[in-house]
């Protein structure tokens, strides 16, 4: 189970990240910031914004190969996908 994105390193790592996130949402969503989607949304647009800020502030590279198209792929087809 992947529960790092430093330890995502592949589809099925994003995926199984993902789904880690849904049973912390499950168990303690209260805790979060950002408890509905909307919120959650919006937080996830600003910080796609300000990523460049993040990994300066963390003394980190933003990812060169990093694949916008298929995260927002992925984020529109979860709109319909049973």
């Amino acid at each position: 189970m992947t529960t790092s994105p430093d330890h995502v390193g592949s589809r099925e790592d994003l995926a199984a990240f993902i789904r880690s996130l849904r049973r912390s949402h499950a168990e303690k969503g209260s805790s979060w910031e950002n408890t509905d989607l909307p919120s959650f949304l919006e937080a996830l647009a600003a910080w796609i914004d300000d990523a460049d800020g993040w990994y300066g502030n963390t003394r980190r590279e933003l990812p060169p190969g990093s694949d916008w198209t298929f995260f927002a792929r992925a984020l529109q087809a979860a709109t319909v996908y049973e």
